[in-house]
């Protein structure tokens, strides 16, 4: 059953994953659009910390947590993420439902293996912009996907090494369509760009016990990696019927450079303590370097050095309670705060946020988690725009021995 339940998830999700639009934020507006959460859903409800390593749980986050697996893993995920848009006048709302990963994981003795597939970013903007003399209207849609393949290998009982190599790839197309008091018809600039690369992540898990309680340090390190971006441009005359449908005629082709796209170092550090199938509570750090997004030029924007620090934990009552199924669920939480790196009309843009959820056992060892997570990114000063925004995910994790001879049929 469980393999057709993969099998059936495998062929919806490799669909559903590059005809999305899983963003309504403006600030995907920017460099690639807005970089995805890579982790799994019951990190995200400690607020993205990629600390832990254990038995059923998949560490998307650091790959050196795949020795520690026991049984083969199969998990996939999604959010549902309203938002609010405001700015020092106006106020607007929308939604999206998007995909965020579909992997399997393995053990293999020492050695733990995964790969899978997720959105690496997005992009999904409308912005009207308008003065007396004029109107522009921005649209942008598309982003990058990733497939990843991952391995760790356990050097002692305490120490693990992990490598991921992953391919980046995808489509973004945006447009500029500008309209001039005056003038009978508008004009459109519409820009693709079509994008890949290879990134690769190292990782390291250290485990030790401290008297009763386990000790963990984890630490994950992606140096600078490019994207070769295919560019192409086009203009036009437009104007808009009744509808706001553009009717779009005398289109030109305009020769664009290709290009490179610098994605930043990343590194990221943290510890935590706790007791096995109890509780625990850990600090993250993570430090990106200044990002070059050089073959998208927008006004009043800049990029510096990003950085986040987030704080999560569970605690589980009592994980083998027969009397309660209550006392066998996983409660977890967590706060980030991030600079992000991009820098509008002088601001640096930061994003906080607050996060719990629940992770409900099912049959064996496989759970269904969920999360919710409150964020507010940006501000309405010097005329920019603050997104606050909502995440409900729901991630389903099976867990099975595969691989395994049997004694009899």
């Amino acid at each position: 059953m469980i393999k057709k339940i993969i099998l059936g998830s495998l062929f919806l999700f490799s669909l559903n994953t590059f005809a999305q639009e899983g963003t309504a934020s403006p600030y995907s507006f920017y460099g690639i659009g807005e970089v995805k959460f890579k982790g799994t859903i019951d990190t995200r409800a400690m607020a993205g910390i990629g600390i832990l390593n254990d038995s059923i749980h998949l560490n998307l986050q650091n790959p050196a947590a795949l020795s520690s697996l026991k049984l083969t893993t199969f998990t996939v995920a999604g959010t549902f993420s309203p938002g609010k848009f405001k700015t020092a006048s106006e106020e607007e709302k929308a939604q999206r439902t998007s995909f965020d990963y579909l992997s399997v994981a393995f053990p293999v003795g020492k050695i733990g293996l995964n790969f899978g597939l997720m959105p690496y970013s997005s992009v999904g903007f409308k912005i009207l912009k308008e003065t007396s003399t004029n109107a522009k209207r921005y649209f942008g849609d598309g982003g990058l996907n990733r497939f990843f393949v991952a391995g760790s290998y356990q050097v002692t009982q305490k120490l693990s090494f992990g490598l991921n190599v992953a391919y980046n790839f995808g489509e973004i197309e945006t447009s500029v369509s500008e309209f001039k008091s005056g003038v009978q018809f508008g004009s459109r600039e519409l820009n693709n760009s079509r994008m890949s690369g290879l990134v690769i992540t190292t990782g390291a898990s250290y485990k030790t016990k401290i008297k009763k309680y386990d000790f963990i340090t984890s630490a994950t390190f992606s140096p600078a990696s490019n994207l070769n971006s295919n560019n192409t441009r086009e203009l036009a005359k437009i104007t808009y019927n009744a509808l706001g449908t553009e009717n779009v005629w005398d289109t030109r082709d305009i020769d664009v450079e290709d290009s490179k796209v610098k994605l930043p170092a990343k590194f990221t550090i943290g510890s935590g303590i706790g007791q096995d199938k109890k509780w625990f509570v850990g600090f993250e750090s993570g430090f990106q370097g200044k990002g070059d997004y050089s073959n998208v030029v927008v006004e009043n924007a800049s990029y510096e050095a990003a950085s986040k620090i987030s704080l999560g934990g569970y605690y589980i009552p009592k994980y083998n309670s027969i009397s309660s199924y209550l006392k066998r669920i996983t409660y977890r939480a967590g706060l980030r705060y991030e600079n992000t790196g991009l820098i509008l009309n002088s601001k640096s843009i930061k994003d906080k946020a607050a996060t719990f959820g629940f992770g409900f056992p099912l049959s064996g060892f496989s759970n269904i988690n969920f999360s919710y997570e409150l964020g507010k990114r940006g501000t309405v000063d010097s005329g920019l725009i603050q997104e606050n925004y909502q995440n409900f995910s729901v991630g389903l994790s099976f867990n099975d021995r595969w691989f395994v001879k049997r004694k009899y049929d």
